[in-house]
């Protein structure tokens, strides 16, 4: 197999944040600056283009610095754990695929003065990340029960937006609704690219060092697919709807990796214990 390589579009924040995820989270630890510059560097990512998203976490409070001797090591903020705990929950509990929709969806209207451009442009992005689609032009709809509250009231927007629990009418095409609502062919090109980039992982295995950085990519790029995922209740998508399949891909790809690459992070990564002074 050739060496696989982060895809331009998967931006080295999100690989950062994947790598502390599984290295650092839950453990009480920091890991040398080092460390993650040849991990890294073993997926394509340059020294200086490490370096400077490490210096940019820390600035935006997702993680921390801690000296040791002449050495730097990195670990997480409250805020970067809270982050990656969502995540944790998103891949290994949630999942790709809504079996259990009870029937509920989240409506939320809004109306913004015509000149709140900038404002109206921050929403409808918010809203897209959370699972939202635009059922009209000021009323957007996503499945199952959603808390908006904290994403409103960080906008300044709470005056302007109006959030319902909604069933649909008996007489309701809901798989209809949903075509017209959600650009499903682009969400089902995501599914499938990721199965053909991983599924001949499946029976090949690189070696436990390549095994590090090839889990890396692998989990950065199930999360980024999944969060863009509203999770549409499968039994109104299509019947060859793909997600179960990419959903198997990652999970028989990362259980094959998970030894290697737990074997190699021993090797070659500096953990110290994040101490009482510093956190």
């Amino acid at each position: 197999m050739g060496r696989v390589t982060t895809e331009e579009s998967l931006r080295p924040q999100s690989l950062m944040l994947t790598f502390l995820g599984d290295q650092v989270l839950g453990r009480d630890v920091c890991v040398y600056s080092g460390s993650v510059i040849d991990v890294f560097g073993r997926v394509g990512v340059g020294e200086q283009a490490t370096r400077s998203t490490l210096t940019r976490m820390v600035n935006r409070g997702l993680l921390r610095r801690q000296r040791e001797g002449r050495r730097m090591y990195f670990g997480l903020t409250e805020h970067s754990a809270a982050v990656l705990r969502d995540g944790e929950r998103r891949i290994w509990q949630t999942g790709a695929v809504n079996r259990h929709w009870d029937g509920t969806w989240t409506l939320l209207g809004f109306s913004l003065p015509e000149s709140w451009q900038r404002q109206r442009h921050d929403l409808r992005s918010k809203l897209t990340w959370n699972g939202f689609g635009p059922l009209f032009n000021g009323l957007w709809i996503a499945p199952g029960q959603v808390d908006v509250s904290e994403l409103v009231a960080e906008l300044g927007l709470s005056a302007h937006v109006k959030v319902f629990r909604a069933h649909a009418d008996a007489g309701m095409d809901i798989g209809a609704m949903i075509e017209e609502t959600w650009e499903l062919s682009e969400l089902a090109e995501r599914y499938e690219a990721f199965v053909r980039r991983w599924q001949p992982w499946e029976t090949d295995l690189p070696d436990a060092d390549g095994a590090l950085g090839l889990r890396l990519l692998l989990q950065a790029e199930w999360l980024r697919i999944i969060r863009r995922d509203p999770r549409l209740p499968v039994k109104h998508l299509p019947d060859d709807w793909p997600a179960e399949q990419a959903e198997k891909t990652f999970r028989r790809v990362h259980e094959r990796l998970t030894p290697p690459a737990l074997d190699a992070s021993e090797r070659l990564l500096d953990l110290v214990p994040v101490r009482a002074d510093q956190a």
